[in-house]
């Protein structure tokens, strides 16, 4: 099976409606008529109050007893521990011991989303990386891997081909004795949500690639049910996770590597536009007689401040990891520094333009630049209360990001995740 919809799943794992990209080679094919009458029974108000449980529970800061879900919901007690005790024998909750209280009656029993019991992988294409992140219904990470490598001007074939038996060899032993509810990849560049290809991946040259398909030419893959989603995208739905019990719930996502891409997040969603295609903020113009890009434009944010980019401007090889810029700079290396004061100078430029369309108060510095962050602040924020028209009043901050890691992966898992959460029913029915 495939399917697009990463793109517009929100980081929460309980939204309805997190499946709207379809099953199937063409999506457009599962999207209902909108408008059209649409019957309620008594089956799908149960399932919706599953899914309404068991997003409480998934997404709790602490674990709530069936009196708090009452209390929350509005549903009655009864039917509550009813929801609760399905979820429990199907493992997807588990009980804690009792905690004991000064009121009369019994002891309050907290609920967390179980251990073990499923799994969803999460994967990543990127230019100098493949990984993979296999995760459970609590966020545990169960198994993992992550393979360094240049894949510039790389053959689809044979990357995917290589991420097929780091699938297999990673996912063998979990599926013995966890069953897995898919996997999403992480790529960088534009995924047709509606239809299925990865249009384009600039730094990787890719162009009009059936991902899914070369994934799956590899026997021990060929049943994968598989998503695609942009890296950027799934990044900053793993900030919004991290951010969830936070005030921070609209902000704009930047993420760095060689390549740079962004996404904006409203109300802990990320909005993906039409097609799934927002957030290139790497290929906003700096200069337009800058140097030329990956897209083949010319001036493109990359060209100044992705990870080659301060490289090359520090004189170090590319190759080498952005930890020995950090090194170089921290000791004061003056081609270092101008490197990243050149780089905070045009991303404070490129997100000033963002703010003044999108109208959000905060930042987020996320990929390479969350380390970067003490030397890139200074300029970016100095950009952006120069040209952000409403930073006199607006608050304006920027923040490195949260969720670090390989955030991508951790993003992708999560949109298994989130159909679990979102219809219960549907696992459990299995």
């Amino acid at each position: 099976m495939y399917s697009s919809d990463a793109h517009d799943v929100p980081a929460r794992f309980d939204t309805p409606g997190s499946d709207e990209g379809g099953e199937g080679g063409d999506a457009r094919a599962a999207h209902p008529v909108v408008g059209g009458p649409v019957a309620v029974r008594q089956a799908n108000v149960r399932a919706h109050n599953l899914g309404l449980v068991l997003g409480l529970i998934v997404n709790a800061a602490s674990a709530p007893s069936r009196a708090d879900i009452s209390a929350e919901t509005g549903l009655t007690r009864a039917t509550v521990s009813a929801l609760t005790d399905r979820l429990i024998a199907g493992r997807l909750v588990d009980e804690l011991p009792p905690l004991m209280s000064q009121r009369a009656g019994r002891p309050a029993v907290p609920l967390v989303p179980a251990r073990r019991t499923l799994a969803s992988v999460g994967m990543e294409v990127n230019v100098d990386y493949l990984g993979i992140r296999v995760v459970d219904l609590a966020g545990t990470v169960l198994a993992g891997r992550v393979e360094e490598g240049d894949f510039r001007a790389s053959d689809p074939a044979i990357v995917l081909d290589q991420l097929a038996r780091m699938y297999a060899e990673v996912l063998g032993p979990v599926e013995i004795e966890i069953p897995s509810v898919g996997a999403c990849l992480a790529v960088p560049g534009l995924v047709d949500r509606r239809t299925g290809p990865l249009r384009l991946a600039p730094n990787l040259h890719w162009r009009n690639v059936d991902v899914a398909a070369l994934f799956r030419a590899s026997s021990a893959t060929s049943a994968v049910e598989l998503r695609l989603g942009n890296e950027a995208t799934l990044a900053a739905r793993a900030e919004a996770a991290a951010l969830r019990h936070t005030d921070t719930q609209t902000f704009l996502y930047l993420s760095g590597e060689v390549g740079i891409g962004g996404a904006l997040v409203v109300d802990g969603a990320v909005f993906a536009g039409r097609h799934g295609w927002s957030g290139e903020i790497g290929h906003t113009v700096i200069d337009t007689a800058g140097p030329r890009c990956g897209c083949g434009s010319t001036g493109c944010l990359e060209q100044y401040a992705g990870k080659d980019a301060l490289m090359r401007g520090a004189a170090m090889d590319l190759a080498l990891p952005v930890t020995e810029l950090i090194t170089a700079a921290e000791a004061g290396d003056d081609r270092a520094l101008r490197s990243l004061t050149g780089a905070a100078a045009a991303l404070g430029t490129a997100l000033a333009n963002a703010v003044n369309l999108v109208d959000v108060e905060t930042v987020v510095l996320g990929g390479i630049y969350a380390p970067l962050a003490p030397f890139l602040l200074p300029g970016i924020l100095e950009q952006l209360r120069g040209r952000v028209l409403s930073a006199p009043w607006s608050g304006l901050q920027v923040q490195p990001a949260r969720a670090r890691d390989y955030a991508a992966l951790s993003g992708a898992a999560s949109v298994g995740l989130a159909r679990i959460t979102a219809d219960p029913s549907a696992w459990l029915d299995r």
